[in-house]
């Protein structure tokens, strides 16, 4: 079954990274791009395997999650457009209802940290106020998001 919803959220640098980053829960995600215009990707999170669609927009977009196999994920990624994106994400609980997403890159982005906080609306994500080792706000800049930057030399 598709996991349809709206995805809101909030994508930051940061100055620094928590201590002990470690003894957070994390996930190792490889992706690629089929297509960048509407958004099509594949992902591997750890031993899981989709087939995302994300709709325009920078802060909310509507998002499809499709379950792949590996053998259908392996084909797709021969046919993906540009550089595949590696990452070690951090889930560093923040409040009751907010997670940071600590993005940590490796690959053709190493050395890029980026955090991001998902909301459950609108509302709640413009009264958002982030920790102190946040930095620069890029949400509304697409040269942050992994799309962009996976066609990126």
């Amino acid at each position: 079954m598709a996991d349809n919803n709206m995805e809101i959220e909030r994508k930051y640098l940061v100055k620094c990274v928590p201590d002990n980053l470690d003894k957070y829960e994390y996930h190792i995600i490889e992706q690629a791009y089929l297509c960048t215009s509407p958004v099509v990707r594949i992902r591997r999170q750890d031993d899981d395997f989709y087939l995302t669609y994300k709709s325009s927009g920078l802060m909310a977009h509507v998002e499809y999650n499709l379950p792949l196999d590996s053998a259908s994920y392996e084909h797709l990624l021969k046919k993906a457009d540009g550089n595949i994106i590696t990452k070690k994400r951090f889930l560093i609980p923040l409040d009751d209802t907010h997670t940071i997403e600590l993005d940590v890159f490796d690959g053709i982005k190493k050395g890029l940290i980026l955090a991001e906080v998902e909301f459950s609306s609108v509302e709640d994500a413009n009264s958002f106020i982030s920790p102190e080792w946040f930095d620069k706000d890029v949400t509304l800049d697409p040269q942050y998001h992994n799309s962009v930057m996976s066609m990126q030399k």
